[in-house]
């Protein structure tokens, strides 16, 4: 990433929720503030941590509901963002990541579902690296998956840029 500008975090996830297919799914955020980065890549980091929670946020026991949430749950899954000291963090309420399988979720063509390509969470690792920012995922309160984003600095207020106005 060599082009950065100063962008409204909560305006980036509004734009980014907008633009997935939510289904039922429901979103809570805490982010006010702003940060230097690239908007669109931005942009496309929180795309692919919601279209995650969503295809995989059913809370079924482990299924084809679980594997394929967006077209066989009946059950929604809630994310959350919120923003950190030095980051900003995005959770779901669905089942999680277990332990051993967390750092591989970032593998290119790691996959728990037959339709997925495995490239949406490798694509957020990549953006974050380009960013210089570090990713860890853990677990939510409510035991789903949960990607910290560290490392990542907030500018004052007076010279934000909406993307959503660009």
């Amino acid at each position: 990433i060599t082009d950065t500008e100063v962008v409204s975090l909560e305006a980036v996830v509004d734009a980014a929720w907008s633009t997935v297919d939510t289904r039922a799914a429901s979103l809570e955020t805490d982010v006010d503030g702003q940060i230097r980065a690239d908007g669109s890549r931005l942009h496309q980091l929180f795309e692919n941590l919601f279209r995650n929670a969503v295809e995989h946020g059913s809370t079924s026991p482990e299924s084809q509901a679980r594997q394929d949430a967006v077209e066989h749950s009946t059950e929604t899954v809630t994310v959350t963002v919120e923003r950190w000291t030095d980051g900003f963090a995005v959770a779901d309420d669905g089942p999680g990541i277990p332990d051993d399988r967390r750092e591989r979720v970032f593998e290119t063509g790691y996959s728990t579902s037959d339709s997925g390509t495995g490239f949406g969470l490798r694509i957020v690792e990549q953006i974050v690296a380009a960013h210089g920012w570090e990713i860890q995922v853990t677990e939510s309160a409510s035991g789903g998956a949960r990607f910290e984003i560290t490392g990542v600095e907030f500018v004052d207020r007076d010279r934000a840029v909406s993307v959503a106005e660009e």
